[in-house]
């Protein structure tokens, strides 16, 4: 996580944008769009071995994995089961399309590159609509299929932190509307989207200990 101070107003001797007169936003952001990068690169490796697994699976329903330690953590119980291929694919070739984005947005917001409103605005809705398919995977892994991928729990957690970094980054930079950007830039300088991230993440892990420990 970043520190909760880190989008605070940068110092005054800090060299503006000599157009545009402000910081550049990978300066300002410069820990969400870490936390981006490394949670984006993850994510990646996460779904390149969740592919990798599903292309092995579809040649042989029996193949065992690495991450099969149990019946109830088990990559391949949980890749033969419908929800992972929900659109007709597998799902981990999502993440190979997505978590490239991601990490091209965020190196280069991190080398100084603001991306406009729209692209941004487009960015958190995909990453909301990925959150709540990771969410509901997960469901579906707990209470339905009833075992656990490790692989698959790596890009929950992930996708928690991506998400809640590049809404930190939305909502400071007046994105989403200045309505929300007024009401949520001080719970933000408090470390809310922090606080959020760890409560989830700390839930997620809560309940597997409590099933599958």
């Amino acid at each position: 996580m970043y520190p909760v101070d880190s989008d605070l107003d940068t110092e005054p001797n800090a060299d503006p944008d000599t157009e545009t007169g402000v910081e550049p936003t990978g300066s300002t952001h410069r820990w969400a769009f870490s936390e981006m990068l490394v949670s984006s690169v993850l994510g990646l490796i996460a779904s390149l071995v969740l592919s990798a697994e599903a292309v092995t699976l579809a040649a042989d329903q029996n193949a065992i994995f690495s991450c099969d330690i149990s019946t109830k953590i088990s990559c391949a119980v949980v890749g033969r089961a419908w929800q992972s291929s929900l659109l007709g694919f597998p799902n981990a070739f999502l993440g190979l399309i997505a978590e490239p984005v991601v990490i091209t947005l965020a190196v280069a917001a991190l080398g100084g590159v603001r991306f406009p409103r729209w692209f941004m605005i487009s960015a958190q809705v995909v990453y909301a609509i990925g959150l709540g398919f990771a969410y509901w995977l997960f469901y579906q892994a707990y209470f339905v299929i009833g075992a656990l991928c490790p692989w698959c729990l790596l890009i929950t957690v992930t996708t928690t932190l991506v998400f809640f970094s590049m809404a930190r980054v939305n909502i400071m930079e007046g994105h989403l509307g200045k309505w929300l950007q007024t009401r949520l830039a001080y719970p933000m300088r408090m470390g809310a989207d922090v606080a959020l991230s760890i409560i989830l993440i700390a839930v997620l892990a809560g309940m597997v200990i409590y099933r599958y420990i």
